[in-house]
């Protein structure tokens, strides 16, 4: 009977083999703010994932999300940037804000960051688009005649009116899009531009549409109104099942389990320790 029991138990027993060294992450900052009036498409938040990161055991580490940022409507020359995020020493720029029209006839240039926002577009002069961060997002678009430009992904270049191209991540186990850049926006007669991976549609009518929240995506450019907001950033890591949960977590982050990894997921600001 106890070499039954013995046998069982160590058949079926997986004993913990202790805490983490090192693990793999995605870190999206928050997408660029877009802009009215045949504005600008945000930019995309900064995007950074890969394996084999070294994490220290004993100390808090920093997890910070980023807001998007906020549309802006007519009058204003660009919509401000989303803000970086954060996880342990890895930092992503926020995303640049989509250009807007400051006067009749004015455009103006999308802002830098992560990914660069699109320009905006007023006809007689095209705004050009931001420059992105290397490694982290592509520029934002030139604007097109009456278009504006879309803003710049972490996969590629705003193109004319369309937003760039995210990447895919499948650290939490399903398979999603994040940090694409929002659509220009456009008038009643000339095409808004789309949005990509989490970016927000332009419009030819009335507000753009906010970037997907916990994407990262750019904010969608207004006809003659709003633009849209810049989708909040994300910060998720993950490392084997067979290491020890961390010590204490803040921030709520969201727990669960596939592919023997253990997942954390952030969509607040808070810390790890290991």
């Amino acid at each position: 009977m106890s070499s039954l029991l013995g046998g069982f138990l160590s058949a079926t027993f997986n004993p913990l083999s202790g805490a983490p060294t090192t693990v793999e992450y995605l870190v999206v900052a928050g997408g660029g703010g877009a802009a009215g009036k045949r504005g600008g498409g945000g930019g995309a938040g900064g995007l950074l994932t890969a394996a084999g990161l070294a994490v220290a055991t004993g100390s808090a580490l920093t997890v910070t999300v980023g807001a998007g940022g906020a549309g802006i409507g007519i009058g204003a020359t660009q919509a401000p940037n989303g803000s970086g995020s954060q996880f342990s020493s890895t930092s992503t720029s926020g995303g640049g804000g989509g250009a807007g029209n400051d006067a009749p006839g004015n455009s103006s240039s999308g802002s830098s960051g992560g990914s660069g926002g699109g320009g905006s577009g007023a006809g007689t002069y095209n705004g050009s688009g931001g420059v992105g961060t290397s490694g982290q997002g592509f520029a934002g678009a030139t604007s097109v005649g009456q278009v504006g430009g879309g803003g710049g992904g972490s996969g590629s270049v705003g193109s004319a009116a369309t937003g760039g191209t995210g990447q895919v991540s499948s650290i939490d186990g399903t398979r999603k899009f994040y940090a694409g850049g929002g659509g220009g926006g456009g008038t009643g007669t000339d095409p808004a531009g789309l949005g990509i991976a989490g970016g927000g549609n332009g419009s030819i009518t009335g507000d753009g549409v906010s970037g997907t929240s916990n994407t990262g995506g750019g904010g969608g450019g207004g006809s003659v109104n709003t633009g849209g907001n810049g989708g909040s950033g994300i910060v998720i890591i993950r490392y084997p099942a067979t290491q020890s949960a961390p010590t204490s977590t803040t921030g709520s982050p969201q727990i669960n389990y596939s592919d023997g990894y253990q997942i954390y997921t952030w969509t607040s600001s808070g810390t790890v320790t290991f």
